[in-house]
Parts: structure tokens; sequence; C-alpha cells
């Protein structure tokens, strides 16, 4: 029983020191794509550690599984991991861990079916406000342009994604600032953005006494706009994004000396102005290297007792 216990001991280090430490990366803001993949590194080792607690237990506990987990491992590695000394607890742990995970899925499954009612009501309020045209075919990708009095854009995520635009933003936008918000648009759906706001939000919703996860959701919304911002300022520069956000968003108060709603887009726009420069591509590369070795210290773990009689 002690390596699912290490293992679940090590997920729990994991969850409390990974957002720490993240919190204090003075680089994060400078450079968000690769905070987004040590994020999800740290959550996957998360996850990881609970998965592979649950398969021991669970192989402990039952023959059958234990017939599926080992099935082509040889009869000496199966008696490394000495499993008929986990004890009775070992189908207590397993179904507790089993029972969080079908809980995770159950939540992902709930949160992808909302994501997708809403962007039902959203096309439907979409073909009221702008009809599609007699012959005209769904096509992906395609500019559907709105009156409003409030310039606003968004991407529409879905089987035939579009991206939206009111005619207020037309009128306020320049040509150049048009299209950087449309190139960051578009870095949300290139990105796949959508998938990992929902997958952190599931998680958080589901497990809401657990803080790694809470920070994980709040950080891949504020982080996906930076990724968004940069892919959009190195085609078209810093200045026009900024002064972009600033035209689309002046009129909500989002600027005024008690910002509520969008609180996030003065510091975009600030982190846009001031230009801090990225890390030296060594120092990005260490890092992403490191923060891909962090789902593969569980797993080692989970070997130990295996590699021992291998090698």
């Amino acid at each position: 029983m002690m390596l699912p216990l290490a293992l679940l001991v090590l997920g729990g280090l994991a969850a409390a020191v990974a957002p720490r430490l993240l919190a204090r990366a003075e680089w994060a803001d400078r450079e968000p794509v690769l905070a987004l993949w040590m994020w999800q590194c740290a959550v996957a080792a998360v996850l990881l550690c609970c998965a592979l607690a649950m398969a021991l237990s669970a192989a402990a506990a039952w023959e059958a599984v234990r017939g599926h987990v080992f099935a082509p491992a040889p009869r000496g590695v199966v008696e490394a991991y000495a499993l008929q000394g986990y004890g009775p607890w070992a189908g207590t742990v397993a179904a507790v861990l089993a029972c969080g995970a079908a809980w995770t899925a159950a939540m992902l499954t709930r949160e992808v079916r909302a994501a997708r009612a809403q962007r039902r009501r959203q096309r439907s309020k979409l073909l009221v406000r702008s009809p599609r045209l007699p012959g005209e075919v769904e096509t992906e990708g395609r500019l559907v342009v709105l009156e409003g009095e409030r310039p606003g854009a968004w991407w529409l995520p879905g089987p035939a994604p579009r991206l939206v635009i009111t005619t207020a933003a037309l009128r306020r936008l320049g040509r150049r600032q048009l299209d950087a918000v449309l190139a960051h648009e578009q870095g949300h759906a290139r990105a796949r953005h959508d998938w990992l706001l929902h997958c952190s939000s599931a998680l958080a919703t589901g497990f809401p006494q657990v803080p790694v996860f809470a920070a994980f959701r709040d950080e891949m919304h504020r982080l996906v706009e930076l990724a968004a911002d940069d892919v959009a300022s190195r085609r078209f520069g810093r200045l026009t994004i900024a002064l972009a956000l600033v035209e689309l968003n002046e009129d909500r108060g989002v600027f005024g000396p008690c910002p509520a709603p969008h609180a996030e887009v003065p510091r975009r726009v600030d982190r846009l102005l001031t230009a801090a420069p990225r890390l030296t591509p060594a120092r990005r590369l260490q890092l992403t290297a490191a923060a891909a070795c962090v789902p593969v210290v569980p797993l080692l773990v989970a070997l130990v007792p295996a590699l021992s009689v291998l090698r």
C-alpha cells in the first residue's frame, strides 16, 4: 500500500507547490504560452498521480483488474509490487479514486454540453440578427458583421467557427487595429483555447475544495488572452493591439477609477505598452523541458518496482 500512498502524497505536493511556484514566476506575463504549458503539465501530474494510485489499488483489491493492469508484465514484475500486502484498504482507496475519476468525467461532460448549448443559443440569435441569404452555405471562418451601437468582436467556436464583429467596432477601429483584433480572435481559434477553458472550468467546478484547480481555471482565462494578444502583436505591433483594446472597451467603464467588469483589460494594455523583453530561446527551452518532466515523475515512481526487477 506504500506505493499508492506515495503517489497520492506526491500529487498533493504538486497541487500545493505548483500554484505557488507559478505565481512567483515573474516571466509568466512575458511568456504566456510557456506559462500555459507549465500549468497544464502541473495539473496533468496531479491527475496522473491519482490515476496511477487508483490503478495499483484496484489491482491489489481485485484479481480481474490485476489481470488487465499487469497483463503484459512478467511474473517477477507482478511479485515486485507485492500487491497481496496492500491490505483491506486497497479496495476503499480504489473506489474513492474511481468515484473522483467518474465525477471528473461527469463535470467535463456537463461543461462541454453547456458550452454547446450556449453556442446553439448564440448561433440562433446570430441567425436572427444576420439571416443567411438564399443558397448561402455555412463555411468555416466566416466573418459576420452585426449592426450594433457598442463596439465588439468575438470568435464563435463550433463545427463551422466564425468571427463576429459589430458595425460600431468597424467605425471605431482603423484598418490595422481591425486586422489586429481579427488576428487576436484567430489566435484563440487556432490554439483551441476553448477546450482549455472547458477543462479548467470542469475541474474547478467539480473539485472546489482543491485550490490548484481554481487557480488553474483563473490563470487559463488570463493567460489565453495574453497569448492571443501576443499573436496579434507579432503581426501588427503592440501599440496597434493596445489601441484596439482601448477603442473596444473604453465605453464600458473599464479604464475608470473603479473598473469592475473586464478588470484585466487595463493590465493587458499596460503589458502591451511596457513591452517587457522575452526570455532567451535557451531559457524557454529549459523551462519547457523542465515542465515536460513533471508528469514523468509519477510514472517513474510507479515503475520503480518494475525497473528494479528488469535492470
